[in-house]
Order: C-alpha cells, then sequence, then structure tokens
C-alpha cells in the first residue's frame, strides 16, 4: 500500500467493466417482511431497520475492495454525455406507481407511499459509482448539529436564531465526487532569494538639529536554483455534482475514504442521490491544477531561502487512475428575507458549514460601540495626562 498526502492509496486491481453490482436491482421492494412497512438504511449500521417493528435486514454489499480505474482508457473512449443527464423513469416496488425521478438525481422517495425509490444511475450515465461512503450521522444528530451551528453565529439576524429552534427535517444526500490518483515526477529551476543588510547613513532633524543615523537596509541576494522532486497523490477529490455548490461541499473535507464500500443499491434507501454532471475529463482538469499547484508549494520549499522565483517547472504524470465515489450529505434549507441559504452537515463526521445571512444593525451597533469606546479611551487618556500628581 502506497501514501501520498491526500491519505493511503489503493494498489490498481483488475477488475470487470460492466454495469453497476447493487444488492437490490432497479425498482426493488424495500418492505418490511415483518410488518409491510418501509425499510431505510440506518446511519452507522449496515442494516436496513423498519421505523414502526425495529425488523433489521442487513445490507448485501459485493464482496470486492474499492478499487482504481484506470484513467487513460476512460479518457479516449468515452462517448459525449449530456451536461444535465435526463430524468429517470421509474416503477415503484411496493405500490407499482410509475413516476420519474428528480431531474439529475438516481434515487429518492416514492411520490405516492413513500417507499425507497433506486434507479441505476448506467441507464443514463457512462460511468457508474465504484463506492459509496455510508452515512454514520443520523438524522436527529444533524438536525442537532445544524441548529447549534446557526446559533453560534456571530453578527446574524436575530430571528435567525428562531429558525435554529424550529429547523425541520433535513435531507439526505449522496453527492457524486470524482477521485484521482498520480505518481508525479518533476524539474524544477529558479531562483532563491537570501535577506540580507547593509549599514547606510542618513541625516535627520532631530530636536531641531540635522544629525547623522545608521540605518539598516534590507537587500535581496539571489542564487540560481534548481532539482527534482517526485510526489504520489492520492484521492484528489473533485466535487462531481452541481446541484450544491462546490466551494461549499468542498469545505466538509476531509472525508474518511477509508471506510468506501463497493457500490450497493442498498446503501441509498431512504436517501437522495444526484448523478453526476461534471465529467470525468473536466473534472481531470481542475485535479492537474491543483496537483500542479501543490508541486509548485513543493518547489518552493526545496528552493529555501526567503524568496522564491521558480522559472520553470516540468511536471509529468504517470499511473493516474480515477474513481467515481458518492460521499453523505445532511442539507438543510431555510428562506430568510426572500433569499435562499443552504447548512451542509458531513454526513460522517459531522462537520458543518453553511450559507448564512448578516445583520447590519449588529454590524453597525458593534462598529458604533467600538468608536465610542476608542473616544472614551482617548479622553481618558487626555485628562490623565492634564492631571498633576
Amino acid at each position: 500500500m502506497r501514501s501520498g498526502p491526500w491519505g493511503p492509496r489503493l494498489e490498481r486491481d483488475a477488475r470487470a467493466t460492466g454495469g453497476v453490482l447493487a444488492s437490490a436491482p432497479a425498482g426493488g421492494t424495500y418492505a418490511c417482511e415483518r410488518c409491510g412497512a418501509v425499510l431505510a438504511y440506518e446511519p452507522g449500521a449496515q442494516t436496513l431497520v423498519c421505523r414502526y417493528c425495529g425488523q433489521e435486514n442487513r445490507v448485501v454489499a459485493p464482496e470486492r475492495a474499492v478499487v482504481e480505474n484506470d484513467l487513460d482508457p476512460v479518457l479516449r473512449r468515452l462517448p459525449p454525455e449530456p451536461a444535465v443527464p435526463p430524468p429517470i423513469p421509474h416503477k415503484c416496488g411496493q405500490c407499482a406507481f410509475e413516476f420519474v425521478l428528480p431531474s439529475g438525481r438516481h434515487s429518492g422517495l416514492c411520490p405516492a407511499c413513500g417507499s425507497p425509490a433506486v434507479a441505476d444511475p448506467a441507464t443514463v450515465r457512462a460511468v457508474p459509482p465504484d463506492g459509496v461512503l455510508p452515512f454514520l450521522v443520523a438524522e436527529p444528530d444533524g438536525r442537532r448539529l445544524v441548529k447549534q451551528w446557526l446559533a453560534s453565529l456571530w453578527f446574524a439576524p436575530s430571528r435567525l436564531a428562531e429558525e435554529a429552534r424550529t429547523a425541520g427535517r433535513l435531507e439526505g444526500l449522496y453527492v457524486p465526487h470524482w477521485t484521482f490518483d498520480a505518481a508525479s515526477r518533476s524539474y524544477f529551476r529558479g531562483r532563491r532569494g537570501d535577506v540580507y543588510y547593509e549599514t547606510t547613513w542618513v541625516e535627520r532633524v532631530v530636536d531641531g538639529r540635522r544629525v547623522r543615523q545608521p540605518v539598516r537596509v534590507p537587500k535581496i541576494r539571489w542564487t540560481p536554483v534548481e532539482g527534482r522532486l517526485a510526489r504520489d497523490f492520492d484521492d484528489v477529490l473533485v466535487v462531481a455534482g452541481e446541484e450544491l455548490p462546490s466551494w461549499l461541499v468542498a469545505r466538509l473535507e476531509p472525508w474518511d475514504l477509508a471506510g468506501l464500500k463497493p457500490y450497493a443499491a442498498d446503501y441509498l434507501a431512504g436517501f437522495a442521490s444526484e448523478l453526476y454532471k461534471r465529467s470525468v475529463a473536466e473534472a481531470h482538469q481542475e485535479a492537474k491544477a491543483r496537483m500542479r499547484a501543490a508541486i509548485e508549494e513543493d518547489a518552493r520549499a526545496a528552493i529555501g531561502g526567503d524568496q522564491q522565483i521558480i522559472e520553470r517547472l516540468d511536471i509529468t504524470l504517470s499511473n493516474e487512475t480515477y474513481k467515481l465515489v458518492l460521499l453523505p450529505v445532511w442539507l438543510a434549507r431555510f428562506r430568510f428575507l426572500g433569499r435562499d441559504y443552504r447548512v451542509l452537515v458531513n454526513g460522517r463526521t459531522g462537520e458543518v458549514h453553511g450559507e448564512r445571512p448578516w445583520s447590519l444593525v449588529k454590524i453597525l451597533g458593534t462598529v458604533l460601540l467600538a468608536v465610542v469606546l476608542v473616544v472614551a479611551l482617548l479622553a481618558l487618556s487626555r485628562l490623565g495626562s492634564g492631571l498633576d500628581f
């Protein structure tokens, strides 16, 4: 097993190509054998649980590891795909109601009976999911974390605290991500800048007299530097969906990708799951930009000194692999003064980040209070300096 800056790296392994391996067929029935109620995946367990009688069915997942796929073949052979995947028609395995899943998703709930509906994503997307990171944080805990986050915001409108106390049900959503691995070998050439000081004399007026005083002037000594670097990248994550802002989803990192399971439809039972909209080729370009930024930092560290100039940086990537994984997010939506806000919870670690409104009244009040305190301190200082002890 190798390791990179993004964590442990699985060795590549031969795998069969084809459709998604799932523990339940498309249109499968998620019904309790004991009472007939709806089954749903239980966060933190390997079971589908009946919320009424407590009956548990164990998730049947493929007996294989989540492995990496060679990147070059998919970049050369993958046919063009529409940016927005078409809606997937689905027939409920519980009540036989025929409906269409929301656009851009391949799992959700039957609108007629509320049973989990999980469709095969390979029917509309060329690359099937390789793995899924199941939820660990349960919905009540996610709701509690959202309330705590909202209540802790500085300079938030007072009404937002009321919103936090009345926060309703969250939506559990699996967000697709591409992960990329690569071995990099790089050559750099640049200049190292070391700061040193020289003393010079300047004339100044002190107490009405012109005097000469020494002043230390900083200067930089530049030295040419070149060298070679090696770095292995593992699981560089790029958000593949567009339903949520990628910058907001990225704040939920890091993810414990060591807990990835082979994709199985049962993990999605009771949750929504987004189809990827960003192609593997587009995501690969972003991953390469992030790799280059990391290598530039390595080059600067290797050049050393107080300042660095990189004049040339040649990067060669090899053993490039990828996989498509689904990562769990609890989503809370709020509407405040005509604007929608979203708060996300990492479904594994409980990390919370979101969009938030600001209270102009509180900000202005704080600024005015600070001004009053500064004026008061200045007045006291002047008053104190005029006293004769």
